[in-house]
């Protein structure tokens, strides 16, 4: 059911700009619309309230064409969190994580862009900084703990104004920056709020804990995902992980970590991951179990829904927001349906599911509303546009919204030439 809620900690949006192949600003809203399904079930199930004014979405689905930039959205989520978590720790992060728009001669000399809107407990952040590869050009922090926004910093270079009333914190890291860029802290290429936060534990430390636990996964080809399959198996949630993977339909009876007696080069155990299934005698009985390795007997399906799988747990059991490329890659589409019904059900009380995907049987009414259908479009410039389903005009409630995508009534499908002319010459 949807219904107020008191302390909330959700994404609003998310808007980036000179990225990769994102031009001009884009954002990615999980803000909603002002609409109604077909389905009143659906308006109920996919929504948090947080207040008359506003209502969150619990997934977003983002469709368009290979190289749209649907990927990008995501990587800019994660440079900037990654740029967050370590521009402290990290003098070179930023020459590895700004990639600007290289098509074009008007953002050769602008920075990278990134702003979070969120809503952590009773208050309404938006933090947000610019960037080149060298250093921080300008960062604020703004919030809403009343009835009006406010700023608790803002930053143009070295020269920091803090609201002493809102962020008393930060005054105390002023006196840090000289302005000569010699402080090993306090460089021109470390955010202001993470260098806060590493001596205060006030608002600093909510807002980058709180975009520290949100959770940016590669489902192709992030090879961290074994890892942390891993990890899960290894603490009080490997039940959970275990009966997660069976209700998936892989096949799997148990699933656990075998250590063995040797150490590795590092002085740490050797293990693996075994699996078991059922063994049946030519009468069909179920006559004992075989052990599975994960990496050489499992599928690729199922090695990835072991990777994922922790990720998908930890976003429900901690409502952290879960950013997903390539949801569907290996995964059977109904499989995918379910992931995001379990997301958009009752039992998720404030965790967001944001994925790519090229998957269409996602595209239903039933499933998702029209403001949780992303599409990605290039224009001629090969700059990335995103637009949302609930932007169409004259689009029914219960329009065919896969149908009509495949047709190409709302673009972010690919133009393909002739591939017999490659064969016929």
């Amino acid at each position: 059911m949807c219904f107020f809620r008191k302390f909330v900690v959700m994404i609003i949006d998310f808007s980036v700009e000179n990225f990769r192949s994102i031009k001009e600003m884009q954002t990615l809203s999980m803000s909603a619309a002002n609409i109604v399904s077909k389905y009143k079930e659906v308006d109920e199930q996919n929504l948090v309230k947080v207040s008359d004014k506003l209502s969150l979405l619990k997934t977003k689905a983002i469709y368009g064409a290979n190289a749209s930039g649907k990927s990008n959205i995501i990587k800019a989520m994660a440079s900037f969190i990654e740029i967050v978590n370590n521009s402290v720790k990290n003098d070179k992060i930023l020459e590895k994580q700004i990639v600007y728009f290289r098509l074009s001669t008007e953002t050769e000399d602008k920075p990278t862009y990134f702003q979070l809107s969120f809503q952590l407990n009773n208050t309404l952040y938006r933090y947000g900084f610019e960037a080149n590869k060298k250093e921080i050009t300008s960062e604020w922090l703004f919030g809403i703990p009343g009835k009006k926004e406010v700023p608790f910093f803002t930053r143009e270079g070295n020269d920091i104004k803090v609201n002493e009333s809102q962020f008393k914190e930060g005054n105390k890291i002023i006196e840090l920056y000289s302005g000569n860029g010699e402080n090993d802290i306090a460089r021109n290429n470390a955010l202001f709020l993470t260098i806060v936060k590493s001596f205060t534990n006030g608002i600093a430390k909510e807002v980058v804990d709180y975009i520290s636990k949100i959770i940016v996964v590669s489902g192709l080809s992030d090879y961290s995902l074994y890892s942390k399959g891993e990890e899960f198996l290894s603490d009080e949630n490997k039940t959970q992980m275990g009966k997660f993977m069976q209700i998936s339909d892989v096949g799997i009876n148990t699933i656990r970590r075998h250590e063995q007696k040797s150490k590795n080069s590092e002085g740490a155990d050797n293990y693996f991951i075994l699996t078991t299934h059922n063994k049946f005698d030519s009468n069909l009985n179920q006559v004992g179990l075989v052990d599975f390795f994960m990496l050489l007997d499992e599928s690729e399906g199922t090695q990835k829904m072991f990777g994922i799988s922790p990720m998908i747990l930890q976003a429900l059991n901690e409502n952290s927001p879960l950013i997903i490329d390539e949801f569907d890659a290996r995964f059977h589409p109904l499989l995918t349906k379910k992931i995001v019904e379990l997301f958009n059900s009752d039992s998720n009380k404030g965790s967001q599911l944001i994925f790519a995907t090229h998957d269409t049987n996602l595209l239903n009414a039933k499933l998702l509303r029209r403001d949780q259908i992303c599409f990605v479009e290039k224009d001629k410039y090969g700059a990335s546009h995103f637009y949302t389903l609930a932007e169409f005009k004259g689009v029914r409630n219960d329009a065919s919204f896969e149908k009509d995508y495949i047709e190409g009534r709302y673009g972010a499908i690919p133009f393909l030439g002739d591939f017999n002319s490659v064969i016929d010459g």
